[in-house]
């Protein structure tokens, strides 16, 4: 669109600028929940690039347009609020945390909760159901340890995103891998120079502060092993969600076959009217223990409607900027001015942290920075396999640290948790970009541009 290039480079960044302010001011100065930001940046968004030439029908439809690469982790979402709910009535995750409690060990349980959920990830090829599943059944064991629930969180994002990004079965990275065009397997084989070295630093810090943890919590878990009844017939729940995602069948049918399944053995002893109840508001246990219920009252769409919420703002608001070409008219001559390796490498993963901050989809903040950046690494002879890996570690990856991004949100939600508490101890996904900026500077890890073919 012509119009479009109206504003061009100075009014993008007027705009970004602007949009920046608000949100500096709405979440950090005035403390409020994310959407009343996004919504305010969405308004000023439109109003600004009306008042550059831009019509109304195009404003709507670029709002639309982003809403629409949401649409799948939105119905995802609602899936995995079910699915939680009714893991919770059937005993799934209950078991879960009741054989979690016999093995407990405070020293270990940090590094053991990372390295629990980097092989049930890399199985299952989705963060989101790792953390929606075994992460909540972890998240009541740490905390019932006497484990910060940001500490405890942490441990949970760091070792699933690994597993996410260590699976040909993740739909982000075999978007990355497409983008880049190049060979999924070789693509997740290089993304090992940044993810081993990200996993392993998170190791040794969660070992650390798990050496370090003096916590009280053999009453509790005395009086919570006495309640918690183990069910033999969650193998059939848990076997069913690893067999599917052997056969590589998507995660969204996986959760539908589960929910079905989950559904059945809730209706054994209970009714069609408590199930839908069950489905629609989440779980809430009749046992009165204030521990146990912060632990199991979970799940349900309805208490998803608040993360659902942001995200769609996030992502309406991203759509108007990438569909407008805000974003690329401010980065594309930043980006024909670098002319170096180690310049693109770090152009393109910068881009990727800002991209993941200003539109809050990593599948949006994966996709722009590609391409924006593939014509440099094709000019510059860089492998597309170092273009593949920086999206993950940026565009991926880091959408987990951002309050109003679609992972970061979801992980608040599922887990208990908000993202700024989290943040900090979401070691694997702060030091993934650090580990690929390292390997742009010195030259180490990165590919000859014939290891492509």
């Amino acid at each position: 669109m012509q119009k479009q290039m109206k504003w061009g480079f100075n009014g993008a960044g007027l705009l970004v600028v602007m949009i920046l302010i608000i949100f500096s001011v709405g979440i950090i100065g005035m403390k409020l929940p994310a959407y009343i930001p996004l919504l305010v940046s969405l308004l000023v968004s439109m109003l600004f690039l009306r008042l550059f030439g831009a019509h109304w029908d195009e404003l709507q439809a670029a709002m639309l347009a982003g809403l629409k690469t949401g649409l799948a982790p939105l119905f995802l979402f609602l899936l995995i609020g079910m699915l939680i709910a009714l893991w919770m009535a059937t005993g799934v995750i209950p078991t879960l945390v009741w054989f979690g409690f016999k093995g407990a060990s405070a020293t270990w349980f940090l590094p053991s909760t990372v390295l629990v959920t980097a092989v049930i990830g890399s199985v299952i090829g989705s963060a989101f159901t790792t953390i929606g599943t075994v992460g909540v059944a972890l998240m009541g064991i740490g905390t019932s340890l006497g484990f910060s629930p940001a500490l405890v969180a942490g441990a949970i994002l760091s070792g699933a995103i690994f597993g996410d990004k260590s699976s040909p079965l993740s739909d982000s990275t075999n978007l990355a891998a497409s983008i880049a065009e190049v060979d999924l397997f070789a693509h997740i084989r290089n993304l090992m120079w940044t993810t081993l070295p990200a996993l392993g630093v998170s190791l040794l810090l969660f070992t650390w502060l798990g050496f370090g943890h003096h916590g009280h919590a053999g009453q509790s878990l005395a009086s919570l092993m006495i309640l918690l009844h183990p069910t033999w017939w969650s193998v059939i729940p848990l076997g069913l969600l690893v067999v599917m995602a052997i056969l590589r069948i998507p995660a969204i049918p996986t959760l539908l076959m589960n929910v079905g399944v989950s559904a059945l053995a809730f209706l054994v002893q209970n009714t069609p009217q408590d199930l839908a109840d069950l489905l629609m508001n989440g779980y809430h246990t009749s046992v009165h223990n204030s521990l146990l219920a912060g632990l199991l009252n979970r799940g349900g769409m309805l208490p998803m409607m608040s993360t659902i919420i942001i995200i769609m703002f996030a992502l309406a608001l991203g759509g108007v900027l990438t569909e407008m070409r805000v974003l690329q008219t401010l980065m594309e001559p930043l980006v024909a001015k670098i002319k170096t390796t180690a310049g693109t490498l770090t152009g393109l993963i910068l881009s990727g942290i800002g991209a993941n901050f200003m539109i809050g989809e990593q599948y949006l903040a994966t996709i722009l920075p590609g391409q924006l950046w593939k014509p440099a690494f094709d000019s510059l002879k860089i492998s597309r396999l170092a273009l593949s890996r920086g999206l993950e570690d940026s565009g991926t990856v880091v959408n987990y640290l951002v309050p109003w991004g679609v992972a970061g949100s979801f992980a608040a939600q599922a887990l208990g948790v908000s993202v700024s508490a989290f943040a900090p101890y979401v070691f694997f996904a702060l030091f993934s970009p650090i580990f690929s900026l390292l390997s742009a500077w010195t030259g180490l890890g990165l590919p000859d541009e014939r290891s492509v073919k």
